[in-house]
C-alpha cells in the first residue's frame, strides 16, 4: 500500500538488509550505496551527490545527444538489414552514457569495446541472485579475480588519464568533495588519490553501470515497444532537434514524460528491499498494524496503458497516489542517478521515436511463449530486460 512504502522509505527509512551487500558484492567488488547504512551512507551519498545534481545532469544533456545521436545512426544501419537486437542498442547507449557522466570517458563504447563494461558484463555472465549451478561453478571465483583484476586496472588508468574538462564528471566531483572535506590532513592531496576514495568510487561507479546501465536500457526498449503498440500516443510524442544548444528544452515535454513514467509503472525496473526492524510497526490508513509482506498499491485500471493518469489531480478516477509509484523508491535513499536516467529516456525519444517504426518479430520464433498474454516479457536478468533482447525489425516512420 501506499502508505506502506511512505513509512518504510520515508518517514521510518529503514536499513538495507545483510543479503543486499553479499549478493551485490561481487557485482560491484565492495561497498555500494545499494548495501550502505547509517553514517557510512550517508558520507559517500553526499559526496556523489553534487555530480548528480539536476543542474550537473542539465550540463551533460549535449553528451547524452551525442551519444543518442550515435543510437539513431545505429537504428539507420539496421533499416532493411534484417533483425535487430533493440535491447543491445539501448544496452551500449546506456553504457556509453554511464561512462561519458561518471568517468568523462569519450571512447564511443557504442562503435568501439571498452575494457571495464566488458569485465563487469562477464562477471554478471557468471553471477545470478538465485541460481545454485551458477554460484557453485568451480570456475567461478577464478574468472571473478581476473575481471576484478581487469576492473581495477582500468580504473587506475582512467585516474591517471584525468584532464581538467568544462563540464566535469560525477566522480570528478566526488573526489573535489573528497579532497575538500579531507584538507588539512597528510591522507590526499590534489596530486594523490587517497586509496580508500579510489576503492570507494570504484564500487560506485561499478553500481552506476550495473543498475543505470540495465534500468535505462530495458526502460527505452519497452518506451519503444508501447509506442508501436500505441500510435495514438506516438503521435502526442514531441520530436526536437535543438537539445543540445538548449538543454532546459527537456523539461517542456510533458507528454513524453508521462509515457515514460507510464512504461515504468506497466515494466518496473529491478527494486530494493529493506530490511526489518524491531518495535517497528507499520500502520494503514485505518490504523490496523500490517505484517512487512503486506503489499498492494490501488492502481486504477492497472493493466491499461494510460499516460494520462499522470496529466490528472487526485480527484480524477484515473489518479495514481503517488506514494504508490516508486520505480526509483522514494525518500532520502532514492536512486541517485534518476536525473540522469530521467533526461537520458527523454531526449532518446525525442530525437528518434517520430523517424522510425520499431516492430518487434517475436511471431518469428517458435515456441510462442506469453507472460499475462505479452510476449515481450521482463526477464530475470539484471535490469529485467525484455526476453530474448527485443528481436525487431527498424523501417522510417511514414512520410520519413
Amino acid at each position: 500500500m501506499p502508505v506502506d512504502n511512505y513509512q518504510i522509505c520515508n518517514k521510518i527509512n529503514l536499513p538495507k538488509p545483510t543479503v543486499s551487500a553479499t549478493s551485490m558484492q561481487p557485482v560491484t567488488g565492495g561497498p555500494s550505496f545499494i548495501s550502505m547504512n547509517g553514517d557510512e551512507w550517508k558520507y559517500w551519498r553526499s559526496l556523489f551527490n553534487p555530480g548528480f545534481s539536476t543542474g550537473a545532469m542539465l550540463n551533460n544533456v549535449s553528451h547524452v545527444v551525442d551519444s543518442v545521436l550515435i543510437f539513431r545512426e545505429k537504428l539507420i544501419q539496421g533499416i532493411g538489414n534484417g533483425m535487430v537486437s533493440l535491447d543491445e542498442l539501448t544496452t551500449k547507449l546506456s553504457t556509453e552514457t554511464i561512462l561519458r557522466v561518471t568517468l568523462d570517458d569519450d571512447s564511443k563504447y557504442q562503435r568501439a569495446s571498452h575494457v571495464l563494461p566488458t569485465a563487469l558484463n562477464r562477471i554478471l555472465s557468471w553471477h545470478s541472485f538465485w541460481d545454485p549451478r551458477v554460484l557453485v561453478n568451480p570456475l567461478r571465483p577464478f574468472v571473478q579475480e581476473y575481471n576484478e583484476y581487469e576492473t581495477k586496472e582500468e580504473r587506475n588508468s582512467e585516474t591517471e588519464q584525468q584532464k581538467p574538462k568544462t563540464i566535469k564528471s560525477a566522480t570528478t566531483l566526488a573526489l573535489e568533495a573528497y579532497i575538500d572535506e579531507q584538507q588539512g590532513s597528510n591522507c590526499v592531496s590534489k596530486n594523490v588519490i587517497n586509496e580508500r576514495f579510489a576503492t570507494y568510487a570504484a564500487s560506485q561507479i561499478r553500481l552506476f553501470l550495473f543498475a543505470g546501465t540495465d534500468s535505462t536500457a530495458s526502460t527505452l526498449v519497452y518506451v519503444f515497444h508501447m509506442l508501436s503498440k500505441h500510435p495514438d500516443w506516438l503521435r502526442k510524442v514531441a520530436a526536437a532537434t535543438l537539445l543540445k544548444e538548449n538543454p532546459s528544452l527537456l523539461n517542456r515535454y510533458k507528454l513524453t514524460l508521462v509515457v515514460i513514467k507510464e512504461t515504468l509503472r506497466v515494466y518496473a525496473p529491478v527494486g530494493t528491499v529493506r530490511s526489518g526492524v524491531a518495535g517497528v510497526a507499520i500502520t494503514d490508513f485505518l490504523g490496523n498494524k500490517q505484517p512487512m509482506d503486506y503489499a498492494g498499491a490501488n492502481v486504477p485500471r492497472p493493466d491499461e496503458f494510460l499516460p494520462e493518469r499522470f496529466l490528472v489531480g487526485p480527484d480524477h478516477v484515473l489518479y495514481a497516489n503517488q506514494a504508490a509509484y516508486r520505480p526509483f523508491k522514494q525518500g532520502p535513499r532514492n536512486c541517485i542517478g534518476q536525473t540522469l536516467v530521467w533526461n537520458e529516456l527523454k531526449v532518446a525519444i525525442i530525437l528518434t521515436c517520430q523517424e522510425f517504426e520499431i516492430k518487434d518479430a517475436y511471431t518469428e520464433f517458435e515456441p510462442i511463449v506469453t507472460v499475462r498474454g505479452d510476449r515481450a516479457y521482463q526477464t530475470d536478468s539484471g535490469g529485467q530486460h525484455p526476453v530474448n533482447g527485443y528481436p525487431c525489425r527498424v523501417e522510417w516512420a511514414a512520410g520519413e
